[in-house]
């Protein structure tokens, strides 16, 4: 038998836990990368908006649009008000809302779909081959964390 093709258990084991070790540790050296490209990011940010902040008119500039934001959103909702405007406006935020919960079903059906076939790839109607793809985040486990 060689020893070469065959693994043993223990060996398989060790090399798992390696990889997985390994790739804590690349997880938090990217966290730890992050935090600091995103520190850098608030204060150059900061910075850079202090400059604009201190320009008369870009100062001028932003008062005038804000004036021009309030005046064109009080018009919106002047228009809202009409019969035509609030149903149409209504069946937007009802046709967002079936998307909305349509993508949650699909992506809750996909991810039982590959887990029970094995399948990442499934074809639509359309005769379209599309992949499943997941996406992972991280986020920070606090008081507000829901499992």
């Amino acid at each position: 038998m060689d020893d070469q093709t065959t693994q043993d258990p223990v060996d398989e084991k060790d090399n798992s836990a390696s990889v997985i070790l390994n790739m804590e540790g690349m997880i938090k050296s990217h966290i730890s990368a992050l935090e600091r490209y995103q520190e850098e990011l608030t204060k150059q940010q900061g910075l850079l908006d202090d400059i604009f902040n201190n320009d008369p008119t870009y100062k001028d500039h932003t008062e005038k649009a804000k004036e021009a934001a309030k005046i064109k959103s009080a018009t919106k909702q002047q228009i809202l008000k009409q019969p035509q405007a609030a149903d149409l406006d209504n069946k937007v935020k009802t046709l967002r809302s079936e998307i909305k919960e349509h993508k949650a079903s699909l992506s809750d059906y996909l991810r039982e779909f590959q887990r029970l076939s094995g399948i990442n790839e499934i074809e639509g109607d359309d005769g379209e081959l599309r992949e499943i793809v997941y996406t992972a985040k991280l986020i920070k486990k606090g008081s507000n964390f829901k499992p």
